[in-house]
C-alpha cells in the first residue's frame, strides 16, 4: 500500500487532525512525522522531540518520502523542511502545501539575518515549484501566486477539524451585559489596540470585553491588557490562562459580538463556531476570509464601523443553517478526500 507522509508540528491542531484521520480514513496509509514536545501514542506517528530524535529518524524519513505516494506539509514553519525540499526538489512534484498564515504571510517580513535571508531565498524557490497548494480561501492562493510565483494546483479545503461546525449542547449563562470577544490570541496580527480605541465610544455602555491572550507574544499580551484596563477598567477581561476546548466553547456561547481585526486569514475555527452559534462577527476588510464569507453568503461586518447592534433573528438563523450545511463533518470528509485518499 502506498503511503501518505505528513510533516508537521505537534500541538492541538495536529493532534486533532491525526485523530480525525485515524477515525475517518485508512490510518494504515497515513504516517506522521511530528516535531515538538507533545507525545502521540498512535502507531502511525513518529514524534521528533529534539535534535537527537531527528538524527535517529532522518534516514527513515527520507526512505519514507521517496517511497510515498504523497507528501503533505502542514505549514512551512520549521527550518529543516526548507533544506529537505531545496536539496531534493523532485519531491515537490508529489507534495501538498497546507498553507498556514505564518508561512504564507512571511512574505511581508523582511529578513534581518544572513540565515533568514538564505531561508527566504529557499522558501521562494520551494513555494514557486510545489505541486499543490491546499487552502480554503481563494484569496490566499492568489497571494501565493502573486508573492511567490506559485504555479501549483489549488485544492480548496479548510483542512482541520477545528473548522468544522458541531452541534453543541451549550446553554449560555444569562447575562445583562453585551459580551464582546476581541481576537483569539496574543499575536500582534490581532490589532487589538486599534479596536479598543474604537470601542471607547461605548465605554459607558453595559459591555464586557473578553480578550483571549493565553498563547502568543506575552509581552504584547501585557501591553494589550495594560491598555484595555486603562480604557475600560473592570469591563476589560484578559483571558490569560489556557481554556480547555469544551470550556472554550461555553465561553464562545456566552459572547454576543466577536471582533477579529486580522489583516490576514486567522482564527477561522473561532469564526465558524461563532457564526454557527448565531453570533455577530466582525472581520477586517483586508482579510482573505471575507471572500469565504461572500462565497457562502454568510453575513459578517467590517471592523471599520463597529456597533453594539446584534444580528436580527432572521439573519442569525440563515447564518447558522449555512454553516451547518457547508461546514458539516460529511462535507469536511468529502473535502479532505480530494487529496487524502
Amino acid at each position: 500500500m502506498s503511503k501518505i507522509i505528513h510533516l508537521g508540528r505537534n500541538g492541538s491542531i495536529m493532534n486533532s487532525f491525526v485523530k480525525f484521520i485515524d477515525e475517518n480514513f485508512d490510518n494504515k496509509k497515513h504516517f506522521f512525522y511530528l516535531t515538538g514536545k507533545d507525545i502521540n501514542t498512535k502507531s502511525n506517528v513518529i514524534d521528533i522531540r529534539n535534535k537527537i530524535d531527528f538524527i535517529k529518524n532522518i534516514i527513515k524519513l527520507n526512505i519514507d518520502l521517496y517511497k510515498s505516494e504523497k507528501i503533505i506539509v502542514h505549514g512551512f514553519n520549521q527550518s529543516y523542511l526548507f533544506y529537505l525540499f531545496f536539496f531534493q526538489p523532485w519531491l515537490l512534484k508529489k507534495s501538498y502545501w497546507i498553507m498556514w498564515g505564518g508561512d504564507l504571510y512571511s512574505y511581508l517580513q523582511k529578513p534581518k539575518s544572513l540565515k533568514m535571508k538564505l531561508l527566504y531565498f529557499i522558501r521562494d524557490s520551494i513555494f514557486k515549484k510545489i505541486a499543490y497548494l491546499v487552502t480554503g480561501t481563494t484569496g490566499d492562493y492568489e497571494l501565493a501566486k502573486k508573492w511567490y510565483g506559485a504555479t501549483g494546483k489549488h485544492i480548496k479545503c479548510f483542512n482541520y477539524p477545528s473548522n468544522l461546525y458541531k452541534e453543541y449542547d451549550i446553554k449560555p449563562k444569562e447575562h445583562s451585559t453585551i459580551n464582546i470577544q476581541l481576537g483569539n490570541s496574543a499575536d500582534p496580527t490581532n490589532n487589538h489596540i486599534d479596536v479598543l480605541k474604537q470601542l471607547t465610544k461605548y465605554k459607558d455602555e453595559d459591555i464586557q470585553i473578553f480578550v483571549p491572550l493565553s498563547y502568543g507574544n506575552q509581552e504584547y499580551a501585557q501591553d494589550v491588557t495594560r491598555k484595555g484596563k486603562e480604557l475600560f477598567g473592570n469591563k476589560f477581561i484578559s483571558l490569560a490562562e489556557f481554556i480547555p476546548f469544551e470550556k472554550y466553547l461555553e465561553f464562545l456561547g456566552e459572547m454576543d459580538i466577536a471582533i477579529f481585526n486580522h489583516r490576514r486569514q486567522q482564527a477561522f475555527g473561532n469564526i465558524i463556531s461563532l457564526i454557527g452559534m448565531g453570533k455577530k462577527v466582525y472581520l477586517n476588510s483586508e482579510s482573505t476570509l471575507n471572500g469565504v464569507m461572500t462565497k457562502y453568503d454568510l453575513k459578517v461586518f467590517d471592523t471599520i464601523d463597529i456597533s453594539l447592534n446584534l444580528l436580527d433573528n432572521e439573519q442569525k438563523i440563515k447564518n447558522i443553517n449555512i454553516v451547518k450545511t457547508n461546514f458539516s463533518k460529511e462535507s469536511f470528509i468529502n473535502s479532505l478526500s480530494q487529496y487524502l485518499k
